[in-house]
């Protein structure tokens, strides 16, 4: 652990990287999870030398090495999702040998680059640091671009109750242009496009922070270099993992109808203390155990996934089979202690 005292359970169990931490308060609140013998509630701590299992097996803390961050270029369809109900959800295209969560969303019907990790802190850090990390997109409209629509998307354009930020937006061809975004609303750009009488043909996020797509087909995938992670981590280190005081409180207000906020909410997992090797080639057999990776299922319900190498087939989702533990939905949440939605 990455504790000195103690630590929430249901972070404690998504940090072994077997679920996120809403599902760990559903296994808590179904009574398959134990504290050394007791059965658990939903809220209780966990201490060094406790023995915690989850569905009869025993949960151990994540270890450093397993630390995973990658880099995909998501084709079209596939769903920045980590429902398994979802046959084309991005966890099972990617099919990594660890557990691993999208950093924000790309929507279904757009592709290219999206980060995906097993560490929910840093998932956090990067969504919470505030709307200032700049995603590029190059996008294909379905009529020529003029010089006032592109100062129309530039200035701001009111969407989804508000009003979008400004941003540099430049013309490519005919129909395309370029713009960098540094907020995550729900189909922003579709809708902002939407606003001028343009339909967006095609959506491609080309870059985001300091890592761009370049060298990365569609559908495949690889680590982030050192120094790609070192850049990375260096722009978030005054970003709490942790909501503010603001935000928690918020959480228990009544909820609008319309969500202003697209952004994927992470599942949460643990501190990374190393960063990546960098390897960028991905053997297709499956002798090669993925980058942090010790080529064990850590899962309380092993579906006898075996680890994925690091490319796919253009286009082509990854299934894998869904886990015969998942808890039931009964439609309710957890009274505390809810982990993030993903």
């Amino acid at each position: 652990m990455f504790n000195a005292s103690s630590t929430r359970l249901n972070k404690y169990i998504s940090e072994s990287g077997i679920c996120s931490r809403r599902d760990a308060d559903r296994f808590i609140e179904q009574g398959n999870v134990f504290i050394n013998g007791k059965r658990a509630s939903v809220g209780d701590q966990v201490v060094a030398g406790d023995t915690v299992r989850v569905n009869g097996q025993i949960i151990e803390p994540q270890d450093a090495d397993d630390f995973v961050f990658i880099v995909l270029n998501k084709p079209v369809g596939i769903v920045s999702t980590t429902e398994s109900s979802e046959k084309n959800n991005i966890v099972d295209f990617v099919s990594h040998g660890v557990r691993i969560f999208p950093i924000g969303r790309l929507d279904k019907d757009s592709q290219g680059l999206i980060f995906l990790t097993n560490n929910g802190d840093l998932v956090n850090k990067v969504l919470r640091a505030g709307n200032n990390h700049e995603k590029e997109y190059l996008v294909t409209v379905n009529k020529p671009v003029t010089d006032d629509f592109i100062a129309g998307l530039a200035g701001g354009v009111p969407i989804l109750g508000t009003m979008t930020k400004k941003c540099p937006v430049t013309k490519v061809a005919p129909n395309v242009f370029n713009i960098t975004l540094v907020q995550g609303l729900n189909r922003q750009i579709r809708r902002m496009c939407e606003h001028f009488g343009y339909e967006v043909m095609k959506l491609e996020r080309t870059r985001i922070m300091n890592v761009s797509l370049k060298g990365i087909p569609v559908g495949e995938w690889r680590d982030l270099t050192p120094k790609e992670l070192s850049v990375l981590l260096k722009s978030i280190e005054d970003s709490s993992s942790e909501a503010s005081a603001t935000a928690k409180k918020s959480r228990n207000a009544p909820r609008k109808n319309t969500r202003n906020d697209g952004a994927a909410k992470p599942k949460a997992f643990s501190k990374p203390t190393g960063a990546t090797k960098g390897n960028t080639k991905h053997p297709k057999d499956d002798s090669r155990k993925p980058a942090g990776s010790k080529g064990k299922d850590r899962r309380p319900f092993g579906d006898g996934k075996k680890p994925g190498g690091g490319k796919r087939p253009t286009g082509k989702p990854g299934g894998s089979p869904k886990s015969n533990g998942k808890p039931a939905s009964n439609g309710k949440r957890p009274a505390k202690g809810r982990g993030p939605r993903p």
